[in-house]
């Protein structure tokens, strides 16, 4: 035996019962009873209806206990290495003291500081010295496109 609800207020439709409505565009409606079929005919909206069940259901009408929240599972998040560094190295940078993470980070930048210098001295000798400079023949602009071109020295 198949029941059918009613496509208006939700109710149960036994077999033998109810109307079955036809749309134009092939839409099926199966409704209880005239009530049900004449309101949806005015368009009337059976979440405003205070008896159908889509009403009470919207506004949680009749539950009788409240079902407790699932508790989700919170994902830990596993440590491991990265490309360069395994997961020891980075657990002992990690721990280090701030004196010792401060004292590494001054010795870069001195260091940092001294290869400036020595680029900059290198620098200063090419500088130095007076760079030769090659002179390529002058090309006239002013001469027909796929004329002959004539250079000057």
């Amino acid at each position: 035996m198949k029941v059918e609800t009613c496509s208006f207020s939700g109710y149960k439709i036994y077999p033998s019962k109810g109307k079955l409505y036809v749309q134009k565009d092939s839409k099926v409606y199966r409704f209880i009873r005239s009530k049900e079929e004449s309101l949806h005919l005015h368009r009337k909206n059976p979440r405003k209806l205070a008896w159908t069940v889509v009403f009470r259901r919207v506004r949680r009408k009749g539950v009788t206990e409240e079902v407790a929240k699932k508790r989700s599972k919170k994902s830990v998040k596993a440590q491991r290495g990265i490309v360069g560094a395994d997961l020891a190295t980075i657990l002992a940078k990690r721990n280090q003291k701030p004196e010792v993470r401060t004292a590494q980070r001054e010795e870069a930048v001195r260091k940092a500081k001294e290869d400036k210098k020595k680029k900059a001295e290198a620098a200063k000798k090419l500088a130095g010295k007076p760079a030769t400079k090659t002179t390529a023949p002058k090309v006239s602009k002013q001469q027909a496109k796929g004329a002959k071109t004539t250079t000057r020295i």
